[in-house]
């Protein structure tokens, strides 16, 4: 059955506010699952990890239920492939450190113009390290999405590593990923890649997708400030750990350095039984296809959840991109052909006539419309774009607690702020 709007935002506590919450791509609302997770957890079973006392006990079967359900999430092959952090950044500088141990002077990887600066910098400063050549791959001004022969020639000076982004959280574009991936691992190049603007918007399947790693971000997905890192087994077994010498070297507490955010990982596996509690709900017309493909018991609430959520915002994003293109002297920056919608999530970066974007935002926080301003760390993109200089570009981002009847309040704020 389709989304029922009224029931799913009864699950979202901040929804309660007069406002409206287009600021999505920055961090969403929390689902109540996640946040009752992390209330119990806090005054049922607030422990240090290992002890042989009851509140310890209960606390690592909580963080082990987690990892499990992370695995179910990304459908990865074991709960072992999960590594928990404090964010997708940190956690990308961290094994960026590990990777790059590998690497040796003269090599070369690839990074892209279209990716969120977590998912480049630490690439940079590590190849800087170890004298690598960094190879950069252009997108589209156009359009906003990567060229493709670039890419191409990239890889074919056979890399050691290529760090793509699945969704770019600027522009909103979905990139290929299947496709990039095939012609990294035909080149003998491994594949990071860096989930946290997608996963909020469509399944995600690393087995499928064949990927080396991949991160994201809970609190992008209804969930707390947490990333989660999935990675091949065999590499992260194969792979050097910086840590401490007491901490165990299996997996995946091998990359957990120090003492985790217990709450904070209780609340992902509550942002998970959200996920799970809208499967179940809405996602049946679309079971049959996935049980096809092999998921079962939670994987496949998961994906049905994602499959149905995708098919909703399919018609936010119609109604947004309608909606920004009706407002005289707006721009919008990226992918704005309806035919071809599927390739972006429902994330546009716009400019509205010479006004500047901090303005815009202001402008439209006064009517109770959040909205993001600025580069939000994608400085390639607003520096490609040349905006960055000019206070980069307005972003408005949906996800499927949104309604249409927002979209329309956001079209005539807009409309209001251009004739001003």
């Amino acid at each position: 059955m389709p989304l029922d709007l009224s029931l799913v935002r009864s699950q979202f506590p901040g929804l309660d506010k007069p406002v409206i919450y287009f600021d999505n791509p920055g961090g969403t609302q929390i689902a109540r699952p996640s946040l009752d997770r992390i209330n119990r957890y806090l005054l049922e079973c607030n422990a240090n990890h290992g002890g042989v006392f009851p509140t310890s006990m209960a606390s690592d079967a909580i963080l082990d239920e987690a990892h499990r359900a992370m695995a179910d999430f990304y459908n990865a092959a074991s709960p072992e492939e999960i590594i928990f952090g404090n964010n997708m950044t940190t956690l990308t500088l961290h094994i960026s450190r590990s990777i790059a141990r590998t690497w040796k002077e003269g090599d070369s990887i690839v990074v892209t113009r279209l990716d969120h600066d977590a998912n480049v910098t630490p690439w940079v400063l590590a190849a800087q390290e170890k004298g690598v050549h960094v190879l950069w791959v252009d997108f589209d001004i156009e359009d906003g999405t990567l060229k493709m022969d670039e890419m191409q020639r990239a890889l074919e000076r056979q890399p050691r590593l290529l760090a793509v982004g699945y969704a770019s959280n600027a522009l909103g574009t979905i990139n290929p990923l299947p496709q990039i991936i095939k012609m990294a691992h035909a080149a003998g190049t491994l594949v990071y890649v860096d989930a946290v603007q997608y996963a909020a918007h469509g399944p995600i399947d690393v087995q499928q997708l064949d990927c080396d790693f991949l991160v994201s971000s809970s609190y992008k997905y209804f969930g707390p400030h947490c990333g989660i890192l999935y990675g091949k087994r065999a590499l992260l077994e194969a792979l050097f750990a910086y840590k401490v010498r007491p901490a165990s070297n299996a997996l995946p507490h091998k990359f957990e350095t120090g003492t985790q955010n217990h709450e904070g990982i209780a609340g992902v596996l509550g942002a998970i039984e959200y996920f799970e509690w809208l499967g179940h709900e809405f996602g049946d017309e679309h079971s049959e296809g996935l049980v096809e493909e092999g998921y079962r018991g939670r994987r496949l609430e998961l994906k049905k959840a994602l499959t149905a959520l995708r098919a909703y915002e399919y018609e936010l994003n119609r109604a947004l991109l309608d909606a920004l293109q009706s407002v005289p002297g707006l721009h919008i920056y990226g992918i704005t052909d309806p035919r071809k919608l599927e390739q972006r999530v429902a994330t546009f970066s716009f400019r509205l006539n010479n006004l500047h974007p901090r303005h815009v935002a202001e402008k439209l926080a006064e009517q109770g419309i959040y909205v993001w301003d600025g580069n939000y760390y994608a400085i390639h993109v607003t520096e490609r774009l040349g905006l960055e200089d000019k206070g980069g570009m307005v972003r408005v981002g949906a996800v499927h607690y949104n309604t249409v009847d927002e979209v329309e309040r956001l079209r005539q704020a807009l409309m209001q702020i251009s004739q001003e």
